[in-house]
């Protein structure tokens, strides 16, 4: 029988038939939380200001210092409640509950102000098609509490182990990070060198955004829920720029794939959450697939890793 601390700690089944309109809806709110980080946030290279973090109870913006105060934006998925708290001010809460995309657009700015925090984002939604205004999404309307719990306890997991693979890269790493243009977590190893010019394709993207953000040669690796053209939560590892050599490279472990077509490396959640040892099976795949970029893209690997 299991345990409360076992369900806690173990890797929580994801069905995303089941899931999809939670995490349509939850990416359209992130999408609006992750607008006032970029809008209030000092810039960092490759866009690094923007993303969110996991938490110990979901996701969260950490402290944002604006104005001569910080304030800070948390999903709470135990309590389910978004939360922001401000050091000049009374903490103030919204309910995390099945309610139209616009309703929650509208009542966090309200929240803000209440709070003395009157901020304006780009209010429509990037990296996603159709993009519809914020103030005018009453499609996404879904909010079922299990459904957004085992995705953050999935993140959880999948943050754990990105971290411990982060810290054995001593060249430059980005933090894990929860980029809530396309709803993933993902760390990134950078070889030190120049990329070439990214040549963009995401939707609603600014090309000079790309552009900075792959402006360094890249071995990335992150974890997806899944989409409706590709309902299967998934783990991905990519380079950037990629040699045709790359897909050809033997990876681990034998479920791990490459699509031609996305030009990544692909792992089912699902693999890693049936397997005997999770932690090892998506450990063996992020340090492989990354060997694979070594090997085909030139990475001087002893001078970017802990001996």
């Amino acid at each position: 029988m299991k345990t409360g601390s076992d369900i806690h700690t173990a890797w929580p089944v994801l069905d995303f038939a089941k899931m999809q309109e939670t995490i349509e809806t939850l990416h359209q709110w992130i999408q609006i939380v992750g607008k006032i980080r970029l809008r209030t946030m000092p810039w960092q290279n490759h866009s690094w200001h923007t993303a969110l973090y996991i938490s110990p109870c979901g996701y969260s913006t950490h402290g944002i210092p604006y104005g001569g105060r910080i304030f800070q934006i948390d999903f709470d998925f135990r309590k389910h409640q978004l939360i922001l708290q401000s050091s000049a001010a009374e903490t103030v809460t919204m309910e995390l509950r099945s309610r139209t995309v616009a309703d929650f657009y509208r009542e966090i700015f309200e929240k803000l102000s209440s709070i003395g925090f009157d901020i304006s984002i780009h209010a429509r939604p990037n990296e996603m098609e159709p993009a519809i205004p914020f103030a005018e999404n009453t499609i996404n309307n879904t909010y079922d509490p299990e459904a957004a719990n085992a995705l953050w306890r999935a993140m959880i997991k999948a943050n754990e182990v990105f971290s411990g693979f982060r810290s054995e890269f001593i060249g430059k790493a980005s933090p894990v990070h929860l980029f809530w243009g396309a709803f993933d977590l993902a760390v990134t190893r950078f070889s030190g060198k120049p990329a070439p010019l990214h040549q963009g394709g995401m939707p609603n993207m600014p090309l000079e955004v790309m552009q900075e953000a792959y402006s360094q040669e890249v071995s990335s690796a992150g974890f997806w829920p899944g989409s409706k053209d590709f309902p299967t939560p998934v783990f991905y590892a990519y380079a950037y720029p990629s040699d045709p050599a790359f897909g050809e490279q033997k990876v681990l472990p034998e479920q791990a794939f490459y699509s031609p077509e996305m030009g990544e490396f692909f792992l089912k959640y699902e693999d890693v959450q049936r397997s005997e040892n999770p932690e090892k099976m998506l450990h063996d795949f992020l340090q492989s697939t990354y060997e694979a970029a070594v090997k085909t893209s030139g990475w001087d690997h002893d001078k970017l890793v802990r001996s």
